[in-house]
């Protein structure tokens, strides 16, 4: 189940007793058990009926206990195990299980790691999990798929982000959805009155990122071979910290010129020139396409490769392998130089 479809059964008060939530991404986690705690029971009921723990205070074999537990004066009662990887002696989650009582509602917060079913225990507790109750893994995104998400987040308020709004962010903060909503959250309250479209401008006022020096104005400049501007951006990230740490650019570069190459040997070369055709080749939006198009006019597949390869080395370098002590902004300097040469 998704986490949509998950919150959907909740609202209509239809439960399972046991709700597994895993994953390295903890913000849907956070949003499903969030959800339970604060309207599966009303307030009177909480006060007998809702505990919440955390798996590095209490054994497994404790956490079973309270969850054979009836409710009291209510229909159900609720466990909610934070950290519940921490849990020791997790094997004894089977016993559970196999006669779950339908009166608890336990939900176990697994995150950041992933029951090894590859061991007799874990794969009988994934199996019980899944016939008995709801097994919902939180996925981290990539980066690209950043600005897509705060697109959805965002229609679901009746609101939209420019392209270059959303770029400017994702670069900036990353895929850490929890800090994404935050300051998406804040973008929200201080929107004029009566508009309804987050642009790079309020980004900038709002948050601090330049609209003209960020990683998409990078993007572009380098494409079209403008040296000036090129050289123009990556001072500013030299000089200002703040602007995103270079991995965060160098990703950001990658995954552009990947995408770039992908358009070069798409199996139809015609394609390879519309917007569209690419935008369907590649799962993107046809102005997302535009841009590997036109940067497929100042870069043959060779050279792409050959920057692709250069990108590898310098995050490589910006890690602390293979050079002594270069600042982050003189080798940024050195990896566009050798980029557009």
């Amino acid at each position: 189940m998704t986490h949509t479809e998950i919150l959907s059964t909740l609202a209509r008060r239809v439960f399972k007793p046991v709700y597994f939530l895993t994953g390295d991404e903890p913000y849907y986690i956070d949003l499903v058990s969030d959800y339970i705690e604060q309207n599966v029971l009303t307030e009177d009921e909480k006060s007998f009926n809702q505990t919440v723990v955390y798996g590095r205070d209490l054994d497994m074999g404790t956490i079973v206990t309270m969850a054979k537990r009836y409710p009291m004066m209510a229909q159900y009662q609720v466990i909610i195990v934070k950290e519940a990887q921490d849990a020791a002696e997790f094997e004894k989650l089977a016993m559970y299980l196999d006669k779950p009582l339908e009166s608890t509602i336990l939900v176990l917060c697994f995150k950041y790691k992933k029951i090894d079913k590859r061991t007799s225990d874990g794969k009988r507790i994934a199996k019980l999990i899944e016939e008995k109750g709801v097994w919902f893994e939180s996925k981290k995104l990539y980066d690209n798929q950043v600005p897509a998400w705060m697109n959805e987040y965002l229609k679901e308020k009746n609101l939209v982000i420019d392209a270059k709004a959303a770029t400017m962010m994702a670069d900036s903060l990353g895929t850490d959805l929890s800090k994404i909503v935050n300051e998406v959250d804040k973008l929200i309250i201080t929107l004029p009155q009566g508009q309804n479209r987050i642009t790079a401008a309020h980004v900038e006022k709002m948050i601090g990122i330049s609209k003209d020096f960020n990683t998409f104005e990078l993007i572009d400049a380098i494409s079209a071979k403008n040296v000036f501007k090129s050289f123009q951006i990556v001072d500013y990230f030299a000089r200002n910290p703040k602007s995103g740490l270079m991995v965060m650019h160098l990703t950001t570069l990658f995954n552009h010129f990947v995408n770039v190459l992908a358009v070069q040997y798409m199996p139809n070369s015609q394609g390879a020139h519309n917007e569209y055709e690419v935008a369907k080749h590649l799962g993107l939006t046809p102005f997302q396409a535009r841009k590997f198009i036109e940067t497929t006019k100042n870069f043959p597949p060779r050279k792409v490769v050959q920057i692709i390869s250069l990108l590898r080395t310098y995050d490589a370098k910006s890690k602390g392998y293979g050079q002594t002590g270069t600042a982050d902004g003189e080798l940024f300097k050195e990896l566009v130089y050798k980029i557009l040469n």
